[in-house]
Order: structure tokens, then C-alpha cells, then sequence
């Protein structure tokens, strides 16, 4: 029984290593980075939910349309319509900040019982769920999202919910083939021959111990997404409408102007999602490398 046990846990044990000193020079600066944009991105969002910005971004102001940054203390100048652009740059968080966390909640948490029921129980679940994952797959997100913007109004929660769904089944893939690689090692085998129950052994030995580094990293890469898509279906006139900010519609504002040389309006907004998207890739690239022990390659 003391083999079993000691087999059994081997692989669970692999969360008290120090992964950190095993990540390279440069998964240390991805994680590094990743970590600076998502506190810029809570800070920014907690700014502009308790409305503690440096002017309001609703705010018209004739005398300063089009102003240069650093003009009248606009610190990144002003828009179209004079209004400040640090502050809408600061509120535009709100438009996919939560909207990409229902996104990923709903990837991660159906995704993860779907992958739980294919993987660990088998047999006509696993049929089940490999055929719902088929149907899901097989339906293009971006007609769905048109689809859902035609039968309802363009609402950025409608369309993240639509992203959530369609990514179900890459998180039940992937929890399905950490739970078949557990198998192969008569991981799950030893822990019932301990008389663990299913749920300590689902939630604590496989989910805990060994996915929660898969479902991390599928997290970081959703609000990536999140962002990606928001912006690009603002900026299409399919998302956040003004006057409500969002950087993609923002980006879209601004480039009628580009032209005349007044390159501030898009580029502030373009060089936001451009660090924001990089920032939560490389945070993902660093955490697959660091967490799945691939950092002493």
C-alpha cells in the first residue's frame, strides 16, 4: 500500500517545486511583463469604476479639439470632439475587462467538466462530450457573433458569451488528454486503490495538482482574445458604440485624422491593445514555460 501511495502522489507532488528558478532569462521577463500589464489593466479598471480620473471622458471641449498631448494639461491630448484621451484610454477598460471574464469563465468551467467527463469516466460520456465538442467546433464564431448582433443589439456581453462557448472545446481537449496522460501512468488507478473518493481525487489530484497550470495559462490567452476581439468589432461598428469608449472605436475615431498628421487620436489607442495583447501572450508563453517545467530546457 505505501508504493501505491507513494505512486500515486508522485505526480501531484510536482506543485511544492520552486518552478520559478527552473524558468529561463526570458520566461522571467514574459512573466515579468504580463504581470505589469495585468496590474496596469486592474488598476486602470478600478480607476475608472470609482471614477478616479483626470478629467471626465464624456467632457466636450470646443477650444481643445484635436489638441497635442501635453496641451492644456491632456496629458496625451485630446480627440475629435475635445475630449481627453488618458481618461478614455483609462475607461475603454471596462468594455472587455469583465465582459473577457464572463468569456473565460464560461470556457474554463464547462470546458473543464466536459474535459473532466470524457477524460476520467469514458465510455458513452466520452462519446457524449467529443460529439458536443464536434458541434461547437463546427460552427464559425464570427457568424455566430454576426448572428447574434443581428437578433439582438451590438452588446459586448452577447458576443462574449459567444467567445466562451466556442472555446469550450479547447479547454476540454486539453483537460481530456492531461487526464488520458494521467491514466497511462496509473495515476488515477493507484489514488482509487487508496480509497480516495472520485471528488478528492477530480478536484484535488487532478484538477488542483495537476490542470490548474493548463487552465492558468487558457485564462491569460482568453483575455488576450477577449481584448482582441472586442477591439476589432468596435472598431467594425459590431461592438461598443459610441460615446461609450472602447479602444477599438477609439482607434477607428482617430484614423479619419490620420492623415492631417494628428496621429495621436489611433496610435495612443493602438499602441494599448498592441501592449495589452502582447503583455497577456507572453505572461501565457512564460507560465507554459515555467509551469510545465520546460524552463531547464
Amino acid at each position: 500500500m505505501r508504493r501505491f501511495s507513494q505512486y500515486a502522489f508522485e505526480i501531484s507532488d510536482v506543485s511544492h517545486v520552486s518552478f520559478w528558478k527552473k524558468a529561463g532569462p526570458m520566461d522571467r521577463v514574459y512573466i515579468g511583463y504580463g504581470l505589469l500589464v495585468v496590474l496596469l489593466v486592474v488598476i486602470s479598471y478600478l480607476l475608472g469604476a470609482t471614477g478616479a480620473l483626470p478629467y471626465d471622458p464624456q467632457e466636450i471641449n470646443l477650444e481643445l479639439i484635436m489638441a497635442p498631448p501635453n496641451t492644456g494639461g491632456h496629458l496625451l491630448g485630446t480627440d475629435f470632439m475635445g475630449r481627453d484621451m488618458l481618461s478614455r484610454l483609462i475607461i475603454s477598460i471596462q468594455a472587455y475587462f469583465l465582459p473577457g471574464l464572463l468569456a473565460i469563465g464560461i470556457a474554463i468551467v464547462f470546458g473543464t467538466c466536459f474535459g473532466v467527463f470524457a477524460g476520467y469516466w469514458g465510455g458513452a460520456l466520452e462519446t457524449a462530450t467529443t460529439y458536443v465538442s464536434n458541434l461547437l467546433n463546427s460552427f464559425p464564431r464570427l457568424v455566430l457573433i454576426l448572428l447574434m448582433v443581428a437578433a439582438f443589439k451590438p452588446d459586448i456581453y452577447y458576443i462574449m458569451i459567444i467567445v466562451g462557448v466556442t472555446n469550450i472545446p479547447v479547454v476540454a481537449s486539453l483537460i481530456h488528454s492531461k487526464i488520458q496522460f494521467l491514466k497511462q501512468k496509473n495515476f488515477i488507478e493507484a489514488a482509487t486503490a487508496l480509497g480516495l473518493n472520485n471528488c478528492t481525487i477530480i478536484f484535488k489530484h487532478i484538477l488542483w495538482h495537476n490542470c490548474r497550470s493548463v487552465l492558468i495559462i487558457q485564462a491569460t490567452l482568453g483575455m488576450a482574445e477577449a481584448i482582441l476581439m472586442e477591439t476589432s468589432l468596435s472598431y467594425l461598428g459590431f461592438g461598443v458604440q459610441e460615446p461609450t469608449p472602447s479602444w477599438g472605436n477609439m482607434v477607428q475615431a482617430g484614423s479619419n485624422y490620420f492623415m492631417q498628421g494628428k496621429f495621436w487620436p489611433s496610435t495612443a489607442p493602438a499602441l494599448a491593445i498592441l501592449f495589452a495583447i502582447m503583455g497577456f501572450h507572453l505572461l501565457g508563453d512564460g507560465l507554459n514555460s515555467m509551469l510545465e517545467r520546460k524552463g531547464d530546457r
